[in-house]
């Protein structure tokens, strides 16, 4: 058995020798005056050797826990040099797995169902607010307190709601690596808790043509396409949302003829009994050219089922 004065004390030789301890471990000193840790064991019928650092900087007490863990290893049926080598491997690919490097690859993987500049604003607040802060680091590493580090910072230059929209973003990428087995768990997903609250209040009507064009433009730009078009038909037919997402096709009566009309049933509408009994109830949503345009276009996309839009009321009004 060797003691911490053997090791210290131990001086080279013209040739290179050992100082043997239990259970296989043996130091090596060479000539030139290294001393080197060893452990000798056999795997496969054969007998190999791993090496576990060098005196002084493993002392004898870590070399003997390293031999340990090993035989551990080997009584699993592993061979421990090849497991070390492994996770070596391991630990440097996952340092290769930034966020940033992951982030990019959620994108492409899901840009394409996006409108193209919704999908350019998502990469470019990434690389404003969230990579140069910690997309350099590994993925599997970020933590809570990282994440909202990054979120404190939109929230103090007053984009409180550019820091929820954020923390969405980075919440999906964390989605993302967990699919691809390169991150355990989402540090953002519990984050919108102590974010702070976005003020909401009644927001001023657009009675001008010109602003709500501009904001139809701009809603349909960050929309999915069947979203965009529901949106433009709402536009072109003034209706209720809750009345355009229970449309069906069967409501709609000479879409090919002179007068084009949206029959919305009385068990659809909002009103009281006398307002229902106008005209037998049914509310007629005349059609107009634009309309009828947007009905062609969704007739692909949408025709093989009952309803026009059949997505959720969170997608319709987003």
């Amino acid at each position: 058995m060797l003691t911490d004065a053997k090791v210290r004390a131990a001086k080279p030789r013209e040739k290179s020798y050992k100082l043997t301890d239990a259970n296989r471990l043996h130091l090596l000193v060479t000539s030139s005056g290294g001393k080197l840790w060893r452990w000798n064991y056999d795997y496969d019928g054969k007998q190999r050797t791993m090496a576990f650092g060098a005196y002084p900087l493993l002392s004898l007490a870590d070399a003997r826990a390293k031999r340990d863990e090993a035989y551990t290893t080997l009584c699993e049926g592993h061979d421990p040099n090849v497991l070390k080598r492994l996770k070596v491997e391991a630990n440097i690919e996952a340092g290769r797995q930034t966020f940033e490097r992951t982030a990019r690859a959620w994108h492409e993987n899901s840009r394409s169902q996006w409108a193209k500049v919704h999908a350019a604003d998502i990469i470019r607040s990434l690389e404003r607010d969230v990579f140069p802060s910690i997309g350099d680091l590994p993925i599997a590493q970020q933590t809570p307190p990282l994440v909202l580090g990054v979120l404190r910072e939109i929230e103090a230059r007053g984009s409180i709601e550019t820091a929820e929209r954020v923390r969405q973003r980075i919440s999906a990428v964390f989605v993302y690596a967990i699919a691809e087995g390169i991150a355990q768990t989402d540090p953002a997903e519990k984050l919108g808790a102590v974010l702070k609250p976005l003020r909401k209040g009644r927001q001023p009507a657009i009675v001008d043509l010109v602003p709500l064009r501009k904001m139809i433009i701009t809603a349909e730009d960050y929309a999915r396409p069947i979203t965009r078009l529901a949106l433009r038909f709402l536009a072109l037919t003034a209706v209720r949302p809750s009345e355009l997402r229970g449309a069906v096709w069967d409501e709609f009566e000479d879409l090919n003829g002179a007068e084009p009309l949206w029959r919305i049933p009385t068990s659809r509408m909002k009103g009281d009994l006398e307002r229902k009994a106008e005209l037998g109830g049914d509310h007629l949503v005349p059609l107009t050219r634009q309309a009828i345009a947007v009905l062609r276009s969704l007739w692909p996309l949408t025709g093989g089922g009952s309803l026009l839009f059949p997505i959720s009321s969170r997608d319709l009004s987003g």
